[in-house]
Order: C-alpha cells, then structure tokens, then sequence
C-alpha cells in the first residue's frame, strides 16, 4: 500500500475517481465490489457485468448500492456515468467499449469467455486486471502483445498467490539477492477430486464448485505457478513440479533445494503441500557475497547460500483494488508475461475416458492440470488444460495419462483456438 494510498488518496481529491468496470460476479468479484465501495474512496466500480443479471445486481446490493438501473449499450452507460448512477449489464462488450471506463477487472475465470473480454477491452483501450490464472496460463503472452500494441496494461492482481508471490520475488530482489524459488503453500493435493466430492465445502464456503474443484485438484495451482513462471522468467523443474509433502516451516526448505541445480535451471517455480505459514507464499534466493552472507546471519536468516522468505497470507479480494490503482495510476503491472510462455498447464486425465467421451475442462470430472515447460508441450503437442473444455476423445486415454492434440477433436470456431494459432507463431523464433 506504500505509494499506493497516496496516489489513490491524490486521485479521490480531485473529485475524478477511476471509473472500473467489472466482468463477472460470483463470490470473488462480489467481494471485490464491496472492497471498492469500503476501502478505496478513490475507485468508483461503475459498472458489473455478468452473464446471470440477477448475480451482478447483487454485487451491489452486498455492497450497500441499492440504486443500480440496466444498460442495454455502451451510451447508456455513459449517461449513467455522467449521472453518478451504478448499470449492470448482461453483455460485457457493453462495459469494455464505454469511454469512460478505464479499467476492467475480469473475474469469471472462463477461458473463451474471457478471452473475448480482454480482446475488447484491449481494443477500446482499457487497463485489464485479471484475477483469472486460467486465461493468463492459456493465452496470456498474446494478449499481452495486443495490449502492449493498444498502449494498455495486461496485469494479473494483487491478493491472489501470483501477484502475492510476484511482490515478494520484486522485494527479494530489489535487496540484492537472485530469486531461484517462487513457491505456493496449499493444504491438500488430491488430483482425483472432482465436483461430488467438493460440492459440501463449496456450498459452505459460498463458492463456486468447479472453482473448489480445481483448488483440490492442483490445476489451480499449476494455473499460478505457470503464470509466475511466465512473468519471471523461471521454468518447471520436472513435470508437475516437485510438489513436496512438508508439513514444517517454508524456511526449512532452503535445505531441501539445491542451490547449484537451481542456478543452473535459471531458477523455478514450485510448490509444498501442508507447510507453515499457511496459505501463504515463499521466494528463495541465494546471495554469493560473504560480506552480505555475514549480514544476513546477524538478521537471523541463516547461514546460506539460500535465504527464505516469506507472505504468510493472501487476501484475494481485499487486495485486488490496490491493483487497479497500481496499473491506472502508476502504470505499474502486478505480473505480466515477460515473452512468450515458460510454463503452461497440460490436461491430465483425472479417471479412464473413452473415445468419444467430451472433456468438461477446469474443475471437472475428467481431467486435471499439471506443469510442463512450454518448450516441451510445444515439441510433443501436448493439450493445454485451458483448450480442453469440449473436446471430443478420438481414443481411450488411461487415468494420469496426459493428452495430445492428436487425441482429440476441438469445437470449431473458438477465439482461444484463434490465439494460441497466433501466440505459437509470434512466439515460435525466441525460443
């Protein structure tokens, strides 16, 4: 929040807060309403879009906003803007090609959905925010290219274990040591999950089943960890990552990498099951000068050459916001794809599937995400898990076996087909 607040705190004086436009309203982007409308004076959410117009009515509701009308177009909401009234729409172009809005927070965690939001806000010249690590692993290095094209920021968000993971990588950096770890702590792993077993926690907890589904499965994890690696640079270390058991502290790992296998990858992204402080994020970094080592040893970080460090919580919607400002006011993305992809997020299969079964994608019955290295997904064609929702299986593919292009048949005529086409060619020379 440091710098943050005050650039917000300088924009909310004027009487001219950044008009924010939202797509998507299930329990995160509901949660995020509230935030602005609580905490950031300087934000003004001036529309939500959602494909269930009742669900982005109730955003606001939940936020204290009674007086919402309906817009049909993009100059109805204008006038609503220019009248200082809060629209909700069931049409998201409708809030991606209003003047007036600035950024566009995308939260649906679609993938072609999506995709055809961020192509137009993109192109009506919009800051995109995103808090969807599943379109940002698929075919965020493109969008990104288009972004950069229309003069605009593509950014993923503060809150959620990338941006989290991507503050800390920044700090430990900007300290002097070299990141070779950007690591994510989650309490359970069990790839077989699906949405029977998920749906009581789900409905306890007020979210979305398939949302909880893939939190248990590992695809969102891998969904982060891939975009971590996208914007750092740092690969997989083997396929699915190591994914250790540790159930003591994160700074106990420092003895469990090994600095030189680490240095030579370039440095990795990884994950632990079950460690403290939970659900936080970790950066290990190694520093090779033994004045600074000495220094760190007084400040109790040990002996090195790995030093850890740690978040020990991620508070998604409440730091979402603080986002926005970042990217409208300081032209400072949270994570942003550096180049083409690193890592991406392969489709696994979660049980035996048989020719002619349709893959229900993230969060399913079918199928599950794990990390591979881009390079290696590009040479053996393996399916990415972002694609896979609606594809037909052209042969039986036995549980944990992980799918090919030529395994399957893809639904014609889909936007995210249309961008990895482009983001493989774009990026196909720098590889």
């Amino acid at each position: 929040m440091i710098i943050v607040d005050r650039a917000l705190a300088e924009r909310a004086a004027t009487g001219r807060p950044v008009q924010v436009g939202m797509i998507g309203a299930g329990a995160m982007g509901r949660g995020i309403a509230r935030q602005i409308f609580r905490a950031f004076p300087g934000l003004r959410l001036a529309a939500v879009a959602n494909r269930t117009l009742a669900h982005a009515e109730r955003a606001y509701h939940e936020a204290g906003q009674a007086d919402v009308e309906q817009v049909a177009d993009a100059s109805e909401l204008e006038s609503a803007i220019r009248a200082g009234r809060y629209v909700i729409s069931d049409d998201p172009l409708v809030v991606c090609q209003a003047p007036s809005i600035e950024v566009v927070i995308e939260v649906t965690g679609t993938v072609e959905h999506a995709a055809h939001v961020v192509e137009a806000a993109v192109t009506h010249g919009k800051h995109v925010v995103l808090m969807n690590a599943e379109l940002d692993g698929t075919v965020g290095p493109i969008l990104k290219v288009h972004a950069d094209r229309a003069g605009v920021i593509l950014s993923a968000c503060d809150g959620d274990q990338p941006g989290v993971e991507a503050n800390l990588y920044r700090f430990v950096r900007g300290i002097g040591l070299r990141p070779l770890v950007c690591g994510n702590i989650k309490g359970l792993q069990d790839p077989y999950r699906n949405p029977t077993t998920q749906e009581a926690y789900a409905q306890t907890w007020g979210l979305g089943v398939a949302m909880v589904t893939s939190f248990a499965d590992g695809t969102k994890v891998s969904y982060e960890q891939a975009i971590v690696a996208n914007g750092t640079g740092m690969r997989a270390p083997k396929r699915g990552l190591f994914a250790w058991e540790h159930r003591g502290h994160v700074d106990e790992l420092t003895s469990r990498y090994d600095v030189d296998e680490l240095t030579r990858l370039g440095g990795i992204v990884d994950y632990v099951i079950g460690a403290q402080p939970a659900p936080g994020v970790y950066v290990i970094g190694a520093h090779d000068d033994p004045v600074e080592r000495h220094y760190m040893k007084l400040y109790k970080r040990g002996d090195g050459p790995l030093y850890s460090f740690y978040t020990p919580q991620h508070l998604c919607h409440f730091e979402v916001p603080t986002s926005v400002v970042r990217v409208a006011l300081l032209g400072d993305p949270v994570l942003t794809p550096l180049a083409g992809p690193v890592v991406e997020v392969i489709a696994t299969a979660k049980r035996d599937l048989a020719a002619g079964d349709v893959l229900d994608g993230i969060g399913g019955y079918t199928i599950y995400g794990q990390c591979e290295n881009a390079d290696v997904v590009s040479e053996e064609h393996l399916l990415p898990m972002g694609v896979a929702e609606g594809c037909r299986l052209l042969r039986a593919i036995p549980r944990d076996a992980v799918l090919h292009y030529g395994d399957v048949d893809l639904p014609p005529g889909r936007l995210v087909d249309a961008l990895r086409a482009e983001q493989e060619a774009h990026f196909a020379t720098t590889r």
